[in-house]
Protein backbone atom coordinates (compact mmCIF):
# COMPACT_ATOMS: atom_id res chain seq x y z
CA UNK A 1 0.00 0.00 0.00
CA UNK A 2 1.68 3.30 -1.03
CA UNK A 3 1.97 6.11 1.85
CA UNK A 4 -0.84 8.30 -0.26
CA UNK A 5 -3.34 5.40 0.19
CA UNK A 6 -3.17 5.29 3.74
CA UNK A 7 -5.42 8.69 4.30
CA UNK A 8 -8.20 7.65 2.59
CA UNK A 9 -8.20 3.95 3.96
CA UNK A 10 -8.41 4.68 7.37
CA UNK A 11 -10.85 7.91 6.54
CA UNK A 12 -13.50 5.28 4.74
CA UNK A 13 -13.10 3.02 7.51
CA UNK A 14 -13.82 5.80 10.50
CA UNK A 15 -16.74 7.16 8.49
CA UNK A 16 -18.49 4.03 8.29
CA UNK A 17 -17.72 3.16 11.70
CA UNK A 18 -16.86 6.36 13.55
CA UNK A 19 -16.84 5.19 16.95
CA UNK A 20 -16.12 1.59 16.68
CA UNK A 21 -16.14 -0.73 20.21
CA UNK A 22 -14.64 -3.80 20.92
CA UNK A 23 -16.97 -6.61 20.71
CA UNK A 24 -16.22 -8.13 24.11
CA UNK A 25 -18.80 -7.08 27.17
CA UNK A 26 -17.52 -5.27 29.89
CA UNK A 27 -18.13 -1.79 32.36
CA UNK A 28 -14.61 -1.42 34.45
CA UNK A 29 -11.11 -2.22 33.44
CA UNK A 30 -10.66 -5.02 35.64
CA UNK A 31 -14.04 -6.32 33.65
CA UNK A 32 -12.38 -5.83 30.33
CA UNK A 33 -8.80 -7.07 31.54
CA UNK A 34 -11.03 -10.60 32.69
CA UNK A 35 -12.32 -10.96 29.60
CA UNK A 36 -9.03 -10.49 27.36
CA UNK A 37 -7.52 -13.58 29.77
CA UNK A 38 -10.11 -15.16 28.88
CA UNK A 39 -10.82 -14.57 25.28
CA UNK A 40 -7.58 -16.76 23.69
CA UNK A 41 -8.19 -19.45 21.74
CA UNK A 42 -11.99 -18.30 21.82
CA UNK A 43 -14.86 -15.97 20.27
CA UNK A 44 -15.96 -12.65 21.65
CA UNK A 45 -19.50 -14.57 21.64
CA UNK A 46 -17.87 -17.45 23.66
CA UNK A 47 -16.13 -15.25 26.54
CA UNK A 48 -19.70 -13.09 26.63
CA UNK A 49 -21.57 -15.70 27.29
CA UNK A 50 -19.53 -17.03 29.92
CA UNK A 51 -18.90 -13.01 31.55
CA UNK A 52 -22.94 -12.46 31.60
CA UNK A 53 -22.96 -15.31 34.15
CA UNK A 54 -19.61 -14.34 35.99
CA UNK A 55 -19.77 -10.61 36.38
CA UNK A 56 -23.18 -10.24 38.13
CA UNK A 57 -21.33 -12.67 41.11
CA UNK A 58 -17.89 -11.66 41.09
CA UNK A 59 -16.41 -8.54 39.13
CA UNK A 60 -13.63 -7.59 41.33
CA UNK A 61 -10.37 -9.18 41.69
CA UNK A 62 -11.29 -10.21 45.42
CA UNK A 63 -14.64 -11.30 44.73
CA UNK A 64 -13.08 -13.78 41.94
CA UNK A 65 -10.69 -14.92 44.47
CA UNK A 66 -13.23 -16.09 46.84
CA UNK A 67 -15.00 -17.95 43.99
CA UNK A 68 -12.15 -20.17 44.39
CA UNK A 69 -10.70 -22.31 41.28
CA UNK A 70 -13.20 -24.44 41.13
CA UNK A 71 -15.95 -21.88 41.57
CA UNK A 72 -14.63 -19.99 38.72
CA UNK A 73 -14.37 -22.98 36.32
CA UNK A 74 -18.08 -23.18 37.12
CA UNK A 75 -18.66 -20.22 35.47
CA UNK A 76 -16.40 -20.11 32.61
CA UNK A 77 -15.82 -24.33 31.49
CA UNK A 78 -17.64 -23.27 28.09
CA UNK A 79 -14.63 -21.50 27.10
CA UNK A 80 -11.72 -23.35 25.43
CA UNK A 81 -8.69 -23.95 27.85
CA UNK A 82 -11.00 -23.02 31.01
CA UNK A 83 -8.31 -24.87 33.94
CA UNK A 84 -5.46 -22.63 32.87
CA UNK A 85 -7.46 -19.53 32.05
CA UNK A 86 -8.86 -20.00 35.86
CA UNK A 87 -5.75 -20.22 37.17
CA UNK A 88 -3.81 -17.35 35.54
CA UNK A 89 -6.74 -14.99 36.54
CA UNK A 90 -6.32 -16.21 40.03
CA UNK A 91 -2.92 -15.29 40.20
CA UNK A 92 -3.49 -12.00 38.46
CA UNK A 93 -6.40 -11.55 40.34
CA UNK A 94 -4.25 -12.25 43.75
CA UNK A 95 -1.36 -9.55 42.06
CA UNK A 96 -3.88 -6.80 41.56
CA UNK A 97 -4.99 -6.80 45.42
CA UNK A 98 -1.71 -7.69 46.91
CA UNK A 99 0.55 -4.98 44.85
CA UNK A 100 -1.90 -2.72 42.87
CA UNK A 101 -4.94 -2.09 45.65
CA UNK A 102 -7.20 -4.27 43.55
CA UNK A 103 -6.93 -1.82 40.32
CA UNK A 104 -5.83 -2.48 36.71
CA UNK A 105 -2.26 -1.18 36.20
CA UNK A 106 -2.08 1.65 33.81
CA UNK A 107 1.70 0.68 32.64
CA UNK A 108 2.41 -2.35 30.02
CA UNK A 109 5.49 -3.23 32.05
CA UNK A 110 3.38 -3.97 35.10
CA UNK A 111 0.23 -5.28 32.92
CA UNK A 112 2.84 -7.80 31.14
CA UNK A 113 4.15 -8.30 34.66
CA UNK A 114 0.48 -10.48 35.62
CA UNK A 115 0.17 -14.29 34.97
CA UNK A 116 -1.31 -14.76 31.33
CA UNK A 117 -0.80 -11.16 30.05
CA UNK A 118 1.43 -11.00 27.41
CA UNK A 119 1.69 -7.93 24.60
CA UNK A 120 -1.55 -8.44 22.80
CA UNK A 121 -3.43 -8.14 26.02
CA UNK A 122 -1.67 -5.32 27.29
CA UNK A 123 -2.36 -3.14 24.12
CA UNK A 124 -5.82 -4.08 24.30
CA UNK A 125 -6.25 -2.86 28.11
CA UNK A 126 -4.41 0.18 27.27
CA UNK A 127 -6.20 1.03 24.04
CA UNK A 128 -9.59 -0.24 25.37
CA UNK A 129 -9.56 0.55 29.08
CA UNK A 130 -7.19 3.87 29.02
CA UNK A 131 -7.27 5.28 25.63
CA UNK A 132 -3.40 4.49 24.66
CA UNK A 133 -2.99 4.81 20.71
CA UNK A 134 -1.71 1.20 20.87
CA UNK A 135 -1.42 -1.46 18.46
CA UNK A 136 -2.73 -4.80 19.63
CA UNK A 137 -2.12 -7.17 16.44
CA UNK A 138 -4.28 -10.91 16.85
CA UNK A 139 -4.51 -12.56 13.72
CA UNK A 140 -7.13 -10.26 12.03
CA UNK A 141 -4.83 -7.57 12.36
CA UNK A 142 -1.66 -9.78 11.10
CA UNK A 143 -4.07 -10.78 8.12
CA UNK A 144 -4.90 -7.70 7.01
CA UNK A 145 -1.49 -5.75 7.75
CA UNK A 146 0.09 -8.29 5.13
CA UNK A 147 -2.55 -8.75 2.90
CA UNK A 148 -3.74 -5.20 1.84
CA UNK A 149 -0.12 -4.08 2.20
CA UNK A 150 -0.60 -1.51 4.56
CA UNK A 151 2.25 -3.11 7.36
CA UNK A 152 4.04 -6.24 5.91
CA UNK A 153 5.62 -8.41 8.46
CA UNK A 154 6.71 -12.28 9.32
CA UNK A 155 5.53 -11.85 12.56
CA UNK A 156 3.44 -9.82 14.88
CA UNK A 157 6.11 -8.08 16.51
CA UNK A 158 7.29 -7.16 13.22
CA UNK A 159 3.79 -5.39 12.13
CA UNK A 160 3.23 -3.33 15.27
CA UNK A 161 5.91 -1.53 14.91
CA UNK A 162 5.17 -0.52 11.40
CA UNK A 163 1.45 0.14 11.54
CA UNK A 164 2.42 2.39 14.41
CA UNK A 165 4.36 4.42 12.05
CA UNK A 166 2.11 3.72 9.04
CA UNK A 167 -1.04 4.89 10.85
CA UNK A 168 -1.41 8.58 11.15
CA UNK A 169 -2.16 9.80 13.96
CA UNK A 170 -5.93 11.08 14.13
CA UNK A 171 -6.47 7.34 13.28
CA UNK A 172 -4.24 5.36 15.78
CA UNK A 173 -6.71 5.30 18.84
CA UNK A 174 -9.19 3.70 16.69
CA UNK A 175 -7.35 1.81 13.85
CA UNK A 176 -6.71 -1.42 16.22
CA UNK A 177 -10.87 -1.48 15.90
CA UNK A 178 -11.34 -0.75 12.67
CA UNK A 179 -8.48 -3.41 11.26
CA UNK A 180 -10.16 -6.19 13.59
CA UNK A 181 -13.40 -5.98 12.34
CA UNK A 182 -12.41 -5.57 8.69
CA UNK A 183 -10.48 -8.48 9.04
CA UNK A 184 -13.33 -10.39 11.28
CA UNK A 185 -16.28 -9.29 9.04
CA UNK A 186 -14.86 -8.47 5.33
CA UNK A 187 -11.13 -9.28 4.59
CA UNK A 188 -11.33 -12.88 6.23
CA UNK A 189 -8.73 -15.82 6.10
CA UNK A 190 -9.76 -18.39 3.50
CA UNK A 191 -12.00 -16.02 1.02
CA UNK A 192 -11.81 -12.36 1.81
CA UNK A 193 -14.80 -10.42 0.94
CA UNK A 194 -13.26 -7.50 -1.54
CA UNK A 195 -16.56 -7.40 -3.54
CA UNK A 196 -18.51 -5.86 -0.82
CA UNK A 197 -15.19 -4.29 0.64
CA UNK A 198 -15.29 -0.54 1.79
CA UNK A 199 -11.29 -0.10 1.18
CA UNK A 200 -10.35 -2.18 -1.74
CA UNK A 201 -9.40 0.36 -3.90
CA UNK A 202 -6.52 0.94 -2.08
CA UNK A 203 -5.63 -2.35 -1.00
CA UNK A 204 -2.59 -4.43 -2.39
CA UNK A 205 -3.95 -7.89 -2.77
CA UNK A 206 -4.40 -9.23 -6.03
CA UNK A 207 -6.39 -10.66 -7.61
CA UNK A 208 -9.75 -9.69 -5.76
CA UNK A 209 -11.85 -12.34 -4.60
CA UNK A 210 -15.08 -11.76 -7.51
CA UNK A 211 -18.55 -12.01 -6.07
CA UNK A 212 -20.09 -15.53 -5.60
Amino acid sequence: MKARDIEPFFATLQAANPEPKTELEYATPFELLTAVLLSAQATDAGVNKATRRLFPVANTPQAILDLGEEGLCDYIKTIGLYRSKARHLLATCRILVEQHGGEVPRTREQLEALPGVGRKTANVVLNVAFGEPTMAVDTHIFRVSNRTGLAPGKTPLEVEPKLLKRVPEPYRLHAHHWLILHGRYICVARKPRCWECPVATWCDYRPKTPAP
